[in-house]
């Protein structure tokens, strides 16, 4: 039997960068038989996925995306070894990531939530990122999908330090490379240091949301006991 590791940070209504709202809208007290909250908050927040249309204008929204775009075999490859404001490279990538398979979904290990916790700025403005040259290497290797356990690109802490800089596309290194090619992106992943293998099965579905360009996942990963 598989055994299963949750790779997902909880979503939590306290977040200082991510508002999440769950409102009580019917409850036991007033006589109604149920409990049910009314929840607000983006897309892109938390462990969450993105469609083609978050970037590329007229892009395919999660209803056009076929559902084997979101599960499949991933390959985990250990970047421990990158630390604060450390590139994440395309040598790291020749070393670390000889296991990757074309059509694989690849998980880039960094460990970072272990370093900062996703509750501090220090996660965003002090993260290791993906280089381009990075990107393009994992292009070449035909895969469907990239996760991460850190702020991909080097760009969103201007978010947080300089929010008032305009970011152009090109600074969106992930997103620019990746999107055009039909690879999509998997943010904020956690829980990497609990696999014991470097390939498992991977479920990342979002919610099949009409126009949806981001999507919350509960992702979790299958590891075989062979």
């Amino acid at each position: 039997m598989a055994r299963l590791v949750d790779l997902t940070h909880p979503i939590k209504t306290d977040h200082w960068r991510w508002p999440v709202e769950m409102k009580k809208v019917r409850n036991y007290e007033e006589g109604f038989p149920f409990l049910i909250h009314r929840m607000t908050l983006s897309g892109h927040s938390f462990t969450h996925v993105d469609a083609p249309n978050h970037f590329i204008p007229g892009g395919k929204s999660f209803p056009q995306l076929p559902l084997d775009q979101w599960f499949g075999e991933a390959a985990v490859v250990d970047l421990t070894h990158r630390q604060a404001n450390d590139p994440v490279t395309a040598e790291d990538l020749e070393s670390r990531g000889k296991h990757i398979q074309q059509g694989d979904i690849v998980l880039l290990r960094t460990d970072w939530p272990l370093k900062r916790s996703i509750e501090t700025r220090e996660f965003w403005t002090e993260a290791p990122y993906t280089s381009r040259e990075a990107c393009e290497w994992l292009v070449q290797r035909k895969v469907k999908a990239v996760g991460y356990d850190y702020p991909p690109d080097y760009s969103i802490r201007y978010m947080i330090t300089q929010p008032e800089r305009p970011i152009s596309r090109e600074e969106c290194t992930t997103h620019y490379v990746f999107f055009k090619e039909g690879i999509c992106v998997v943010e904020y992943v956690t829980n990497l240091h609990l696999l014991k293998k470097n390939r498992v099965f991977l479920y990342i579905f979002p919610l099949l949301l009409e126009g949806g360009d981001g999507s919350p996942v509960r992702a979790v990963a299958a590891e075989s006991d062979e």
